[in-house]
């Protein structure tokens, strides 16, 4: 397979997440919120780049989740507790990582939003 081929793959994959996971479209929707929050309150260039990280990471977790769960479905279609398990699991490395990822923006927005307040 050509590399044209690998990324045509691949941006197929992330319009499908796009159209029709919609965990998926929730969290984009999240990052280009903060993208826009992070204009508003001017961050400086280390803010940038664990606000992009944070989002890389969650979303990246989002399609991976979504993957693991349509494998799972495909190979067992009834219910199984051991598919369960890994579901779970899949759905936990989601979870933990947006946890994360709002406290770090919590640590980045909340002193900028409190000063608008209270100069």
């Amino acid at each position: 397979m050509r590399v044209t081929e690998s990324f045509l793959n691949a941006f197929h994959g992330l319009r499908d997440c796009i159209l029709h996971e919609k965990n998926f479209r929730i969290q984009y929707v999240v990052a280009i919120l903060m993208i826009i929050a992070g204009f508003f309150f001017n961050l400086d260039q280390t803010e940038w780049i664990l606000i992009l990280i944070c989002f890389a990471i969650v979303l990246s977790f989002e399609i991976i989740n979504s993957a693991i769960e349509k494998l799972c479905d495909l190979v067992c279609p009834d219910f199984n507790l051991t598919i369960k398990k890994v579901k779970d699991m899949a759905a936990s490395a989601v979870l933990l990582s947006a946890i994360i990822s709002f406290i770090i923006g919590c640590i980045i927005f909340l002193p900028k939003i409190k000063m608008l307040f209270f100069k």
